[in-house]
């Protein structure tokens, strides 16, 4: 249940990647004394070629955000400096072909606003974020078996 938890909260944060908290001076590679050198230990062996390094400390995990290779990644480490999770942002012609056309098969009059992949030990997931003029719905993918609904939100101006 733990883990479930955790996942969610990497979820909902990946939405809110650029979120206003502390992190080090893009460009650099130096980890700010809050983070565990665990973490840090961690993060060097999974991600030897990574380059502008900037970390964020939650309560219960860290997150370094870099690039590799032009990429923009999200490790997702706990406090003893296992790794939890890695996120990207994609675009749709990024996804499996099978979840390409469901979305767009079954989501007629909605637009895409935001799309990414989390890899986890259990495997890879991807979740969607699609809009029309009255909501927002937030679509989970595990594996390429189809959408469900994750979360929904009506918009301030739908009534």
């Amino acid at each position: 249940m733990k883990k479930r938890i955790l996942l969610l909260s990497i979820a909902l944060v990946s939405f809110t990647a650029y979120s206003f908290a502390a992190v080090t001076p893009t460009g650099t590679n130096v980890a700010p004394a809050t983070i565990s050198k665990n973490v840090i230990n961690s993060f060097n062996r999974e991600f030897s070629n990574a380059s502008n390094i900037q970390w964020e400390s939650k309560p219960n995990f860290v997150k370094a955000q870099f690039n590799v290779n032009d990429i923009v990644l999200f490790a997702y480490f706990n406090k003893s400096g296992e790794l939890i999770a890695v996120t990207r942002f994609i675009s749709p012609n990024q996804l499996p072909l099978e979840l390409l056309t469901s979305l767009k098969k079954t989501n007629t009059g909605y637009w895409v606003s935001d799309l990414f992949e989390i890899q986890t030990e259990s495997g890879t997931a991807y979740y969607a974020t699609i809009e029309n003029a009255d909501q927002i719905v937030v679509l989970k993918s595990e594996g390429i078996s189809g959408w469900q609904t994750f979360q929904k939100e009506k918009k301030d101006n739908a009534e």
